[in-house]
């Protein structure tokens, strides 16, 4: 299964990068929805059901698309040694 973990940078099955900023609850259904902003153009953000987040990608859809979820984990070393 999909996880999900704050403050780190996910890969959209389309190819942009987004940090998670964190995640906040509906008032109204309780539904959790994953804040997360662009790392590109001007850096806005962006909500989403959480369920819809770490969902699978639809490869009947988008059968080309090789990532199983629609936003993925990325494992970013530091440069620095």
């Amino acid at each position: 299964m999909n996880e999900l973990k704050i403050n780190r940078v996910y890969k959209h099955f389309k190819g942009d990068y987004y940090l998670v900023v964190d995640v906040a609850k509906n008032s109204e259904t309780k539904e959790d929805f994953v804040i997360y902003r662009r790392l590109y153009d001007d850096g806005s953000l962006w909500i989403r059901p959480k369920d819809m987040f770490l969902s699978e990608v639809d490869h009947i859809k988008y059968p080309d698309v090789k990532q199983k979820y629609r936003f993925e984990l990325q494992d970013i070393k530091s440069v620095v040694k």
